[in-house]
């Protein structure tokens, strides 16, 4: 499965110092997983919950949903062993907290190669201060193992003494600069979390609104979301055969050594075959993690 189109959908915060939520999760429908050492775990137990999350790792089940370990800052007691001991389980990607400065990826990566980490482990960054939304491009280009964006809305929302409302107005600068930091450099990029389980409906839309903003997924804290963004979040039957139709168009089209290209009496360019390509690649790596 290329690392390009992993579908990433819905990605699910599971509480690193509980270890049957670690093993629960190995048959939950979620895209991938963030095996948190931060947020979610009491500073008593963050020992404990770095030596359970790294060897859920190591030992496996999971499918081909990606693995996530979301460690503590490298500027706090646990940040430095954290990184050690996920570059020595080798999960999908680490997960840096509160990133601010290109800086801070660079040497979060310096520690992983020092530590081992295999190639395949990518580093994602959380985007959820003033400083760090404000530095979004600088960050987006400090490293070549950076792969995602994850934005962090309810320490966003706290940081900028603003509030969580339906359209999400406070956040919207935040959201579009880390957007196009993202996508400039070629990342993929999450929605924050949604905050209220009990407003279905709400989520729903959230979920509506960060699929038309450009998001690949939505963050989540409980498995009972997963459903909606899995299904908000993928593309739909008539897209794929849309896609698949342009596809096939614009080979023959090639064959034949014409330039213009007629998909329903509308005039397909380059940039629209590659974005068919990349929603076919899509729902291929979709069903195929479904079928894992």
């Amino acid at each position: 499965m290329s690392a390009s189109v992993r579908p990433r959908r819905s990605v699910l915060y599971m509480p690193g110092s509980n270890a049957r939520a670690l093993d629960k999760a190995k048959t939950l429908p979620a895209d991938a997983l963030i095996l948190d050492l931060e947020d979610a775990v009491a500073p008593e137990q963050k020992a404990l919950a770095r030596e359970q999350v790294c060897a859920a790792v190591a030992g496996g089940g999971y499918g081909g949903r990606e693995l996530i370990i979301r460690t503590n800052g490298l500027d706090t007691a646990w940040g430095k062993d954290d990184l050690v001991a996920a570059a020595k389980a080798g999960p999908d990607a680490v997960l840096l907290p509160k990133v601010e400065s290109a800086a801070q990826v660079q040497a979060a990566e310096a520690l992983l190669k020092a530590s081992g980490a295999p190639d395949k482990t990518a580093i994602w960054c959380m985007m959820e201060t003033p400083k760090g939304i404000l530095h979004a491009e600088e960050i987006a280009s400090a490293s070549k193992r950076l792969a995602v964006f994850v934005m962090g809305t309810s320490d966003l929302v706290k940081d900028l003494n603003a509030q969580h409302t339906p359209l999400r107005l406070p956040v919207i600068t935040s959201l579009g600069l880390c957007m196009l930091a993202a996508r400039a450099y070629g990342l993929s990029i999450l929605d924050g979390v949604y905050l209220d389980l009990d407003d279905e409906a709400g989520f729903e839309a959230a979920c509506k609104q960060g699929l038309e903003l450009g998001f690949d997924g939505k963050t989540l804290i409980h498995p009972k979301t997963i459903d909606a963004a899995n299904r908000v979040f993928a593309p739909s039957e008539a897209q794929v055969a849309h896609a698949h139709k342009i596809i096939a168009a614009f080979e023959a089209a090639s064959k034949e050594g014409k330039a213009v290209v007629l998909v329903d009496g509308k005039l397909v360019e380059n940039l629209h075959v590659e974005q068919a390509k990349k929603l076919a690649a899509l729902a291929d790596a979709i069903a195929k993690l479904q079928a894992a």
